[in-house]
């Protein structure tokens, strides 16, 4: 599958959730090899162009890891530029509809808390934040938060959206 979006246009878009620790998987074997792995939990952030990603799922996302417990692992998909990676990373979440952005929480392989795109569009970044810190308690025990405070103060959010990102290459 083809990526819709041309790659370094939406790296930016990719790097604010790295810069916290979230490890980009881009195939379908990154993504088994990471959410295969059943031990613990795990974040995982479907992410996307859309302005509801830019102002509500990646600044959440990011903000929650800022919480005094966190996910054993962080994971990100990039919806529409990584598909076949998106498309194995739903497979691990059978009966829940897909969409983009999307946040999953995982708990001993099985997905125990999601924030679908219906709802992070009623959510300001710290809503989600907070509704993640609220999972991350009732779920998780690694000591957060995922990067010291003065590094995560330095992250820039991208409130770019897909209506500016070109496409990658001819159709």
């Amino acid at each position: 599958m083809d990526s819709l979006y041309d790659r370094e246009a939406v790296r930016p878009m990719w790097e604010e959730l790295s810069y916290v620790g979230i490890e980009p998987l881009t195939t379908a074997e990154e993504v088994d090899a990471a959410l295969g792995n059943a031990e613990g939990t795990a974040l995982l952030v479907i992410n996307s162009v859309c302005g509801c990603a830019a102002g509500g799922a990646r600044p959440g996302a990011t903000l929650s890891l800022q919480h005094t417990t966190i996910p054993d692992r962080l994971y990100t998909v990039f919806a529409g530029v990584d598909r076949a990676a998106v498309e194995r990373a739903r497979g691990y979440m059978p009966g829940i509809p897909p969409s983009s952005p999307f946040i999953a929480l995982f708990k001993e392989g099985k997905p125990v808390f999601t924030l679908p795109r219906h709802q992070i569009e009623q959510m300001d970044a710290p809503a989600i934040a907070r509704a993640l810190a609220q999972a991350y308690d009732a779920h998780c025990s690694r000591q957060g938060p995922s990067v010291p405070r003065e590094v995560f103060e330095k992250n820039v959010s991208v409130s770019q959206c897909g209506s500016t990102i070109p496409l990658a290459g001819p159709r």
